[in-house]
């Protein structure tokens, strides 16, 4: 797998970080794998242990597994279980409604009874899209320096109104799953055909229902994690950006004034992102000619990838057009040559979003 850099440069690029009126997602599972127990975090875990969402042979053709050791830095749900597959293709099937979906796969690459990690290789693929081929959780945990994690991947479910994920394990290896979550997501959210800026090139794929999704980044500007209980409903975890960021300059970090509100509009809905984004961001302030902000994102080379920028003008003393203008660089191209933020934002406290799709093919 060849692995590049993915930078984002900017003269004044705001991200922002309370709690947003939630989505109320139509479709939502949270499977644990391998274990016939039904336990609560802060949702509710269903075993899948005959499960109606596995298929009837599924004593032949997989089994449930413990991990020799749980790191205790893991949670035990959905982790301390795993279903195991080393003999053919397993399908899992939910009944679902038409749209959007969020799917995330639990990984922890373990010994389970006497099979190592590193021998596991395998593919996964859900309703006609291939979503990993040969992956190797061990190695994915090794190069992201962790010990559990999170797939998320992002599919239209059509008029078939299900959702099935298939493991497959490659010749001589085996496959495991930890857990499997679904949510609904609206409809425009993530699929959207329009609005989108392309750099580099005039014209680019579309993100519409005939197209799956990844995710690989979802970073909170200038403040702390958010979890996915503090979302607004899809479960989304938003990580702190503080390791991403280039070089030594790292801005000012704002915060804005808690008795001010957030003022979400039909423009962008209130789900979009918490309000917990939006009151924090990333700013140089008045210093902004000696210096850009600069992050730095790995990727895999030879994709397109979709970047949604949130913006608020959270800074009291921005009052009017002309006082907050920057540029946006991805990729060591121009993005956005000229972005006023009062005059994008429509004042204070308001937030909005800017898409942009770009290759990186090095």
């Amino acid at each position: 797998m060849l692995t590049s850099s993915l930078p984002f440069f900017s003269l004044l690029l705001l991200f922002s970080t309370t709690t947003a009126q939630p989505y109320n997602a139509t479709d939502r599972f949270f499977l644990a794998c391998g274990t016939p127990t039904t336990t609560t975090t802060d949702r509710r875990w269903d075993g899948d242990q005959n499960s109606k969402f596995v298929p009837p042979n599924t004593t032949t053709t997989s089994f449930s597994a413990t991990p020799l050791h749980l790191d205790p830095s893991v949670p035990s749900t959905p982790y301390s279980h795993a279903r195991i597959f080393n003999t053919s293709s397993f399908t899992y099937t939910f009944p679902v409604s038409e749209g959007p979906k969020f799917l995330r796969l639990y990984f922890y690459p373990a010994t389970y009874t006497n099979l190592k990690p590193e021998q596991s290789f395998f593919s996964v693929s859900s309703n006609g899209f291939s979503l990993l081929t040969n992956f190797s959780a061990f190695l994915t945990a090794s190069y992201l320096e962790t010990t559990s994690f999170i797939k998320e991947f992002m599919i239209y479910v059509t008029d078939t109104q299900s959702l099935s994920v298939t493991f497959t394990p490659s010749l001589n290896s085996y496959a495991f799953i930890n857990g499997i979550e679904i949510v609904s997501t609206p409809e425009t959210l993530y699929f959207s055909v329009g609005g989108l800026k392309y750099v580099g090139q005039t014209t680019g794929p579309v993100t519409d229902s005939n197209m799956a999704l990844e995710n690989i980044y979802r970073l909170n500007m200038g403040g702390g994690h958010i979890s996915g209980t503090d979302d607004t409903g899809m479960y989304r975890p938003w990580e702190q950006d503080n390791s991403y960021i280039y070089g030594a300059a790292s801005g000012l970090t704002p915060v804005y004034d808690p008795k001010e509100q957030i003022m979400y509009t039909n423009e962008t809905p209130s789900y979009t992102a918490p309000e917990l984004v939006y009151r924090t961001q990333r700013s140089m302030g008045k210093q902004s000619d000696r210096y850009n902000l600069t992050w730095l994102l790995s990727v895999d080379s030879g994709f397109y990838y979709k970047l949604r920028l949130h913006f608020c003008n959270i800074i009291p003393q921005y009052t009017k057009t002309g006082q907050v203008v920057f540029k946006i660089f991805i990729n060591n191209q121009t993005a956005d040559e000229e972005i006023d933020l009062f005059q994008l934002t429509q004042g204070s406290g308001y937030p909005r979003q800017a898409r942009f799709v770009g290759r990186d093919a090095s």
